[in-house]
């Protein structure tokens, strides 16, 4: 899965997090420890923290005129890798141009650092989703660390059937809204639609609305790691996740939003709105220390009981910190997939896990180019949001109306 995952590029650190000259920040990846810097003319190298020397970790090292400077014994390397200076040896013994550091290229968009981890000669393009393709002024970037495997974030992104009960009030109205968000709360379990495409897996989950037609949730999986969740309007709603594995049981989850097309959800507003956006702990130095919730599973995730009775069904305020909750709280993070009873609202789910071994399978085995890693062009095709349409409509045909109806207003 890892020989995988570096076939794509990885939304890593956000720019901010890294100041010309400034120290040198720790960053786990796909379970390799790290080392990220930008140097004095703005370039951001990622490189493997350990000194290709003695071993010594570059963490610790200085970093200034155009390269990082391991401390031990004064070698020093560019964003690149390369070997730029070995201070401890003889000029006519020198031979930093034998040496090179584990690197690995790096991207920048949208204010953030984006690494590819794959064959450092043949670099795809950065993925065309639309989320992550404005500029940076117009886009809101969250990093938010989970505390478990990377699957069970990305599937309950995808499962849309927990919307109306995990993030809704404490008790079921009595009367019905009209609008979609008061339909999920009424109506918690819509059937589905659900497809393979060439990006991934796409669902359709529909519940019954005026006479003649029906509200659809239209969202997507996009591998490797990308969920496109219908938490608003698709005319207007650009947002993104990315899953991103830190290693086995952590995950950075990256979202993406265009701040001109933002819509802030009856959903979110009811559970608390986007407190638990920006309430995390001070960022540490260490392997796990970057974007913390301060709610977390050592505190019960600030769980309020009263509020349980009263207000919201978990007790727990925000609609994020809800999902993380109740996917950190999965065995360690880690679940047991012989546990699960998989229901008819689950069938997004077990078609993403199907498509998933398929394409990881293929790749090990045949080598068969893992789906949307060489066309990134193909998530263009998708875009997550909520519309109405005829009962005797496609949804298929619909969705893709109504998508282009909204890029050409």
């Amino acid at each position: 899965m890892g020989d995988f995952m570096r076939q794509y590029w990885l939304p890593a650190a956000a720019s901010s997090e890294l100041k010309a000259d400034g120290e040198p920040m720790r960053l786990m990846l796909l379970g390799e420890q790290l080392v990220a810097f930008r140097d004095t003319d703005g370039r951001v190298g990622v490189m493997d923290h350990r000194c290709p020397h003695r071993c010594a970790s570059l963490f610790f090292g200085r970093n200034e005129e155009g390269g990082l400077r391991c401390v031990y014994h004064g070698w020093k390397f560019d964003a690149d890798g390369n070997c730029l200076d070995m201070a401890n040896v003889p000029p006519h013994q020198d031979f930093k141009h034998k040496v090179h550091a584990k690197a690995y290229r790096t991207r920048e968009r949208a204010g953030v650092v984006w690494v590819y981890m794959g064959d450092q000669k043949e670099l795809p393009d950065l993925p065309q989703i639309e989320a992550t393709m404005g500029n940076e002024d117009d886009t809101i970037v969250m990093f938010i660390q989970r505390e478990c495997s990377f699957l069970p974030s990305l599937e309950g992104s995808i499962d849309t059937s927990h919307a109306g009960i995990l993030h809704g009030p404490a008790r079921r109205p009595k009367t019905k809204d009209t609008d979609i968000e008061g339909i999920i709360i009424a109506n918690p379990h819509p059937e589905y639609k659900v497809t393979e495409t060439s990006y991934g897996t796409s669902y359709g989950a529909y519940r019954a609305a005026d006479a003649g037609k029906l509200n659809w949730r239209v969202a997507h999986f996009l591998f490797p790691f990308w969920t496109l969740a219908p938490t608003g309007p698709i005319e207007g709603h650009v947002t993104a996740r990315a899953w991103v594995p830190m290693d086995d049981t952590h995950n950075m989850s990256v979202y993406f939003a265009r701040r001109s097309t933002l819509h802030v959800s009856k959903l979110a507003t009811l559970t608390g709105g986007v407190a638990d956006f920006t309430d995390f702990l001070p960022n540490t130095t260490d392997w796990y220390g970057r974007w913390r919730p301060r709610a977390r599973r050592e505190n019960d995730y600030l769980i309020d009981r009263q509020k349980q009775r009263t207000e919201t069904f978990t007790g727990i305020d925000g609609v994020l910190l809800q999902d993380q909750m109740i996917t950190e709280a999965m065995e360690g993070g880690v679940p047991d997939f012989e546990w699960e009873h998989l229901a008819p609202s689950d069938h997004m789910i077990t078609l993403t896990r199907r498509r998933i071994i398929q394409a990881v399978n293929a790749f090990k085995t045949g080598g068969i180019r893992p789906p949307a890693a060489d066309t990134p062009q193909d998530y263009l095709l998708a875009r997550a949001g909520f519309f109405e349409a005829a009962e005797t409509r496609d949804w298929l045909d619909a969705y893709r109306e109504r998508l282009a109806a909204a890029r050409a207003a």
